[in-house]
């Protein structure tokens, strides 16, 4: 996530494209430190979102609304009662710092023509909106800072604004070759902190994309780059100050599958193995990013309990997994000791008395093996010691073959489960989550005497030639898809020795074209534990051939004639519906 001072020059120049003389209509504040503030220029009426959050500061335009308090905050009636209907006549950066300046232009209490200031500071924790009169002065701010905050910049009504410059970062827009190899390659740091640390705007991802466009390592000490791979490395760097000043943006998301990763104002040469979307302005681009991220942010927050829940289920069953499999183990000396009892009856009527062990032939092998004897006992009752010994751990065997077989299909049911998990994008899907796990009481159930209404839909795709493709969210979702949805000449895939989603292809009869097959297993690689894997092993097969055991538990099944293929798990080019 880059939220720079590249990103700031993007959306100055979207400003200064829609709302530069545009006349401010209504400015309301959501939250505290929230203002949303619509603007009508040339018959088109734009909404702006101001955010001086210290977890997420953002400012873009939005088609969205939200609800203000009954009682407006002081900072919005003082804003309405100074720039209400106030004209935008200017929108700069000052070089590339993180900050939009917005001088508004007003009539005052005598009718006279003022101008005021308002001015967005994307910083971080330190993000704030402060409102000064047309000399610099803070007339307020939607955060107070006093000395006790900050011993930088106090920022207080009747009190100075100015840009703290704390880091001592020069300006990019206007640096020469000698003062970027000055600031760059005498500092004792990895090339791409080298370059993020010495100037204004420019966020580590930008390095790094400036590392790559040079063909240089982002890691490698900047102290050690020749005279040529010096220049080199300038030169990208005009060139991208040179888009920066002539405005020559192309905003971006980089996804990873469904997951937006990085965001830009310029292209990202450095993420060609991901997809990247290009949108027509930066604040399509931050609306796109942050919904997205929210959503997925909250499933995981609202998830978090079914994961404890999921998580601490499964390390259970795997310490007994492991436990099992390990006394599974020491029986595996049973056989010995029935052989022992066996040649101690066979040989031992000339054991003498008080030996300690008998040294006989082993008609099994045609060896000879020596036995450990009790002193204390004869022939014979060493030989019973030892079949009770055989009993016993032939019994554990028994016993223990079944609790291990039912102890790794737990573990792989709550795996499953997890895996259901991390695909869910709703809280619809994570009702059906919960339904099954209450169903196998890893969660207790409450009777409320109404039924849970499950909205939880499969994934719905289209692929290349036409053909309808469904994944199934969950274990509920992939035995219906299975058994209920598929019929028997339609194609069934799913990833190979890994817990994911059944995908069905439907298929009306026809042959399915080559394309198609590769977009499937492409679908079931993505939506399986092993997505994250360069290639991912596929199983597919008619669903004809997929059978369910008896007393399985739901979304298994058995297969025995399946084609295999291994594929990536990129699916941004395949279409999805719904």
């Amino acid at each position: 996530m880059a939220f720079d001072g590249i990103v700031i020059a993007n959306l100055v120049k979207e400003c200064n494209d829609t709302i530069l003389g545009g006349k401010i209509n209504k400015i309301a504040q959501p939250e505290n430190d929230e203002l949303l503030i619509t603007i009508k220029n040339q018959k088109n009426q734009y909404r702006l979102f101001l955010s001086a959050s210290a977890s997420l500061p953002l400012i873009y335009f939005t088609s969205s609304n939200k609800p203000s308090p009954m009682t407006a905050p002081n900072f919005c009636m003082l804003l309405r009662k100074h720039i209400g209907s106030g004209k935008i006549t200017k929108i700069w950066q000052p070089g590339l710092e993180r900050i939009i300046n917005f001088e508004i232009e007003h009539l005052n209490e005598l009718g006279d023509l003022c101008k005021k200031l308002l001015i967005v500071e994307i910083m971080g924790k330190h993000s704030n909106i402060i409102f000064c009169d047309e000399k610099g002065m803070i007339i307020d701010s939607i955060k107070h800072v006093s000395l006790q905050m900050s011993s930088v910049r106090e920022v207080l009504p009747g009190r100075p604004y100015f840009i703290p410059e704390t880091q001592q970062k020069c300006n990019p827009l206007s640096t020469s070759e000698e003062e970027f190899c000055s600031q760059v390659f005498q500092k004792p740091a990895k090339l791409s902190k080298a370059i993020y640390s010495s100037f204004t705007g420019i966020s580590p991802s930008m390095a790094e994309e400036l590392c790559f466009r040079a063909s240089l390592e982002s890691d490698q000490s900047a102290s050690t780059l020749s005279a040529l791979e010096q220049h080199h490395l300038f030169h990208q760097f005009e060139l991208f100050m040179e888009d920066v000043k002539t405005g020559n943006f192309h905003p971006n998301i980089v996804f990873s599958g469904k997951e937006p990763v990085e965001f830009s104002a310029l292209s990202m040469q450095q993420y060609q193995d991901l997809k990247t979307v290009s949108y027509d302005t930066i604040s399509k681009v931050l609306e796109t990013y942050y919904a997205v991220k929210n959503t997925i942010t909250r499933i995981r927050q609202k998830s978090a309990d079914l994961r404890h829940v999921v998580q601490t289920a499964l390390e259970r069953n795997v310490k007994k997994y492991d436990l099992q499999c390990k006394q599974l183990k020491d029986t595996e000396k049973r056989e010995k000791y029935r052989v022992y009892g066996e040649l101690l009856n066979a040989y031992g009527y000339g054991l003498e008395e008080g030996a300690k062990e008998l040294e006989a032939l082993n008609y099994y092998t045609n060896e000879m093996i020596k036995i450990p004897l009790d002193p204390t006992l004869s022939a014979q009752e060493n030989a019973k010691k030892y079949f009770d010994k055989y009993s016993k751990l032939k019994r554990t065997y028994e016993a223990l073959s079944t609790l291990t077989q039912e102890t790794a299909s737990e573990i792989e049911h709550l795996e499953s489960i997890s895996t259901a998990l991390d695909i869910a994008l709703s809280e619809e899907d994570l009702v059906e989550i919960k339904e099954e796990l209450m169903d196998y009481g890893y969660i207790k159930r409450r009777y409320t005497g109404k039924k849970v209404k499950v909205t939880s839909k499969p994934f719905h795709y289209l692929s290349s030639d036409g053909y309808h493709i469904y994944v199934g969210k969950n274990n509920m979702q992939n035995e219906e898809l299975t058994f209920k949805f598929a019929s028997g000449n339609d194609w069934w895939f799913h990833a190979k020795g890994a817990p994911g989603s059944h995908v069905i292809v439907k298929t009306n009869g026809d042959e399915l074209p080559d394309r198609t097959f590769e977009e499937a297993a492409r679908l079931a690689a993505y939506y399986s534990k092993n997505r994250s894997a360069e290639k991912v092993e596929i199983d597919y097969i008619q669903k004809k051939h997929v059978k369910k055991p008896n007393g399985a538990k739901p979304g298994f099944v058995v297969y025995y004639t399946n084609y295999s293929m291994v594929i990536d798990s990129d699916i941004s080019q395949i279409e999805q519906i719904s």
